[in-house]
């Protein structure tokens, strides 16, 4: 089927109690094992070409990429811009086809945030597709440190910029190889309690899936980024595919052995999602 907007998936999350998997995207394989996994588990998915993925295949490209791969499944998919720093980076996807954009500002001062983010709202809206914005900074696993969300921030920030989903930053943190992190749920009620967008948790892999599950039930949370766990199952299995046989030069023939471990990875994900 085309292409559908983050809007066209998260509201029907939010109304029956599910979250939508933004599976970040680092190449064909993955991309089309996640795609696969969707169909396989009947739910929608969203397809995310983050800064990484951006340097290695350029947006013109992989707007189309995604647009073939919707078109061979009969789930919803969207194409999803993570982390637009620029308002270029943003018309540049709007122009490949893209059907999201996220704008993160979350490093300025909350005025600007919310100025540039209102701004690519705007522009996403024009052209029919949506926008999602962050308030408070998710920082990185060993990395920079988190500025957590403040529900009063939020919002303002939700109300003046018009966006269809707000990241929020509540103990998540990206790049986390393992789920020993817990979301802190107190500050999740809170800006629930002064907005009712959907909600978007950025870090997802360090997050245990027993509350990404409980949340996504139970609260506005309607959409959780997976990376890194993903990430890991496609490196495992390359590493195997290459070291059994080291003989082996093929590049096609090594990456066919990614599909079927990132595919089980990408259902278990969604599957855990959907409740």
């Amino acid at each position: 089927m085309p292409l559908v907007t983050l809007a066209d998936v998260l509201k029907p999350a939010l109304k029956s109690g599910y979250a939508v998997g933004g599976l970040v995207t680092l190449g064909w394989e993955d991309m089309r094992a996640y795609v696969a996994a969707a169909e396989a588990e009947n739910c929608p998915v969203i397809l995310q070409a983050g800064p990484g993925c951006r340097e290695h295949t350029p947006l013109p490209i992989l707007g189309k990429m995604f647009c073939h791969l919707a078109e061979v499944v009969s789930v919803p998919v969207v194409a999803h811009l993570d982390h637009g720093y620029t308002f270029e980076d943003c018309q540049i996807a709007l122009d490949s086809g893209f059907t999201s954009l996220m704008f993160d500002g979350s490093r300025k001062p909350l005025a600007q945030n919310i100025e540039e983010t209102a701004r690519i709202a705007e522009m996403a809206h024009n052209a029919g597709i949506s926008c999602e914005g962050e308030i408070g900074f998710v920082g990185y696993d060993n990395g920079e440190a988190s500025a957590g969300t403040d529900p009063s921030e939020a919002a303002t920030f939700a109300k003046e910029t018009g966006v269809d989903a707000m990241a929020i930053s509540v103990g998540n943190v990206h790049l986390q190889q393992d789920q020993s992190g817990r979301l802190d749920e107190d500050r999740i009620s809170a800006i629930q309690a002064v907005t009712d967008l959907p909600l978007v948790i950025h870090g997802g892999s360090g997050v245990p899936a027993d509350q990404r599950r409980r949340l996504a039930q139970t609260t506005n949370i309607c959409k959780f980024n997976i990376g890194t766990e993903l990430r890991m199952a496609f490196g495992a299995a390359m590493r195997a595919a290459v070291n059994k046989d080291p003989d082996r030069f093929d590049r096609v023939s090594i990456l066919k052995e990614t599909h079927d471990p990132v595919f089980k990875a990408a259902r278990t994900v969604l599957s855990n999602l959907k409740g």
